[in-house]
């Protein structure tokens, strides 16, 4: 096996579903690579990644957490991502800049499906990944049977590389596939080299065997060896594993149980040998060759006391505090470990470091001397927010500071966007679901001191008529000086769904003077925006057919008050109607979970429209309906509650439909009783 060494760090995203372990696994990394000499504990709160109240709160990591630490020389650089579906685009964000990802996952076969988003988006992104099998202590399950069930998942065959050494029910070792050597796991050390018990070595045999077989099938000198029955080098397996691994052609597994520090000397190991150099991952990035220092932004932070972090990885040259980077100029230069910050005079290729005050870079930027555009491979797209509340403060004089806040925590967090909806007149915070929009407000209340009230986003409902109507208008004031005077006819129609609003104007002879008809107009318009059922009202055609005027009385201001009053006696008589925003939606599930689907859709007043195989996705269907926008608002809990967290959706407007009986007169009056 090959002892080559790297000089520069390299970097190891952990991600995985909620509660798989990947803060225990992260802390278990530091504790064997030196760097902290007490592991700390999630569920006291005191491991690396549990600085913020919203962490501790929760019990679970709820930000990116940056870490370091050196293993043999190498130097690492770890970032422990959210498991919770609702924070995953800081893992997508995060993986962009990794040089290959453990994927953390636990040994219950049930659960085996919640693994695939993860999955999927490595495979995709192309990013090189470990599976980390966690908690092998506390699980009867074979493992053959979990690989089975995780296989179903993943398009890149799985590669077991470890078959463990059970004693009765309890996992004591493991028999390592390519060194052919058994260890028994020792608390908080590293394993014991053991004689593998006479018992395994069938077992052993076979899942050696069906390693090599997976790795022949990308390397046809190996396979003539197995043809042949030729026992391969050990050094040549490592060569076709570390290869394997970096054209993400396979995805080696290993097992252990972090919790004891089990098997997490041996992933640290096949991390030193097989996962690719930063400048392996700047190459995949379209970033390969040489040239100036280069540094990509993956992540924002605003810290108290300390100002805006750009988190940062640096793919080539060196980069100096005080150095300028795209015309900004590096404010301090720090490496992180959780909350903890270390001064750094620079840093060079491979380093995860924050640029202090760079008020100007985003996230995804990358940062050159020179300031060059690149065209960099790999940066996510922001996920379409599924789940929203309206905002507002409950002091009136927060509205200034909450949103210089808001625009803050949506540049930490690009899943988090802020809309201002004209036609409901709220401000909208939306996110990737309740506990993701939770967490935001928590943090303005701790981080900004504000506090702010949280209600169902309103739904902008419609309204139109079904039948004309004609209508006389007249506004007649007298005061002292001047009066006011206006006065108009007018004709209302109902126009085809879709068609929005129409004016027209039969006026000849002077019967209104032409600089008072845009005035008509405009009286029209400020009717139709609250309709006789307290809605916005559209598909309708007004004609000014006639009127008269006042040479001295007749005012702009009177003629658009004469219009108001003759939409406001005419309206009511055109059967009014409430209409419903329709939405299209797109829901994608697992396939086993597809019926439940249908039931939701059905319950919440939605049209089937049909569903096929999500492209792209082995086992996955997308069932597409149509659903009243109303019922949209908590769509994603209870798709969500039903598919085990995997399942998603996307929508977009698609038209308004009549909305009738009760479910109607209860819009009408709450909109009433809110106007009052």
């Amino acid at each position: 096996m090959s002892e080559a060494h790297t000089s520069t760090p390299r970097c190891v995203a952990l991600v995985g579903p909620y509660l798989s372990g990947k803060t225990t696994l992260l802390e278990s990394l530091l504790h064997v690579c030196g760097a902290r000499s007490r592991k700390g504990s999630v569920g006291d709160g005191s491991s690396v990644g549990d600085t913020s109240a919203e962490a501790k709160s929760r019990k679970m990591g709820v930000d990116l957490n940056l870490a370091h630490g050196s293993f043999m020389d190498d130097e690492w650089r770890f970032i422990d991502c959210p498991g919770s579906v609702e924070l995953r685009q800081d893992m997508m964000d995060a993986l962009s800049v990794a040089d290959a990802a453990v994927v953390v996952c636990e040994p219950e076969i049930e659960r085996a499906a919640v693994i695939a988003p993860v999955l999927k988006y490595l495979e995709d992104a192309g990013v090189p990944h470990v599976l980390f099998i966690n908690k092998m202590d506390d699980t009867e399950n074979r493992v053959r049977d979990v690989l089975a069930a995780l296989q179903a998942h993943s398009s890149l065959p799985l590669v077991l590389r470890q078959v463990p050494i059970r004693d009765g029910e309890d996992v004591t070792g493991y028999y390592d596939l390519v060194s052919e050597r058994a260890y028994h796991y020792k608390e908080g050390e590293a394993s014991d080299l053991i004689p593998l018990p006479e018992s395994m070595t069938g077992r052993a045999e076979e899942a050696r065997a069906e390693m090599l077989e997976s790795l022949a099938d990308f390397d046809d000198a190996l396979l003539e060896k197995l043809i042949e029955e030729t026992r391969p080098d050990k050094s040549e397996v490592y060569a076709d594993l570390a290869a394997d691994l970096s054209g993400n052609l396979i995805m080696p597994v290993v097992l252990g149980a972090a919790l004891h520090d089990n098997g997490v000397h041996r992933l640290l190991k096949l991390l030193r040998h097989e996962v690719p150099e930063v400048a392996a991952t700047a190459e995949r990035k379209g970033l390969g060759g040489g040239g100036e220092a280069l540094a990509q932004v993956f992540k924002t932070a605003h810290v108290p006391h300390v100002g805006k972090l750009s988190l940062a990885r640096v793919f080539r040259g060196r980069i100096k505090d005080g150095e300028t980077l795209n015309g900004c100029r590096v404010s301090g230069l720090l490496r992180l470990r959780g909350a903890e910050t270390t001064k750094l005079a620079d840093a060079g290729a491979g380093d995860l470091v924050a640029f202090g005050r760079m008020e100007d870079v985003r996230a995804g930027d990358v940062l050159t001397p020179s300031g060059a555009k690149l065209d960099v491979l790999g940066w996510p797209d922001a996920l379409a927010p599924v789940y929203a509340f309206a905002i507002n403060t409950q002091d009136r004089n927060d509205d200034v500071k909450l949103s210089g806040a808001l625009q803050k925590m949506c540049e930490e967090d690009r899943a988090l966007t802020v809309a201002h909806v004209a036609d409901t007149r709220q401000m909208l915070l939306r996110g990737q679901g309740e506990m993701h929009l939770s967490i935001a407000f928590d943090r303005l209340a701790s981080r900004y001191g504000i506090k702010a009230t949280r209600d169902r986003p309103a739904v902008p409902y419609k309204e139109t008529i079904r039948k004309p109507a004609v209508e006389h208008g007249r506004f007649k004031r007298q005061t002292g000086g001047h009066g006011q005077f206006g006065d108009v006819h007018i004709e209302i129609r109902p126009l085809p769904r879709g068609k929005g609003f129409a004016f027209e104007d039969k006026i000849f002879g002077g019967h209104i003077p032409r600089q008072y008809i845009p005035a008509v107009e405009d009286g029209v318009k400020d009717y139709l925006a609250r309709g006789p059922l307290g809605f916005p009202v559209v598909d309708v055609a007004v004609t000014l057919t006639n009127g008269s005027y006042h040479s001295v009385d007749s005012s702009e201001a009177a003629f658009k008050q004469a219009a108001r009053i003759a939409m406001s006696e005419a309206m009511p008589k055109c059967e009014p109607v409430l209409l419903e925003p329709i939405a299209e939606v797109r829901i994608s599930v697992p396939s086993e979970f597809t019926s439940k689907v249908n039931a939701i859709v059905s319950s919440r007043r939605g049209q089937l429209l049909g569903f096929d195989a999500r492209p792209g996705w082995k086992g996955w269907d997308e069932v597409t309906a149509h659903m009243p926008e109303a019922e949209l608002a908590d769509l994603i809990i209870e798709l969500r509650s039903a598919t085990l967290g995997l399942g998603t959706f996307t929508t977009r407007f698609d038209h308004l439909t009549e909305l009738m009986g009760r479910e109607a007169e209860r819009v009408v009056q709450t909109r009433g009783a809110a106007a009052q």
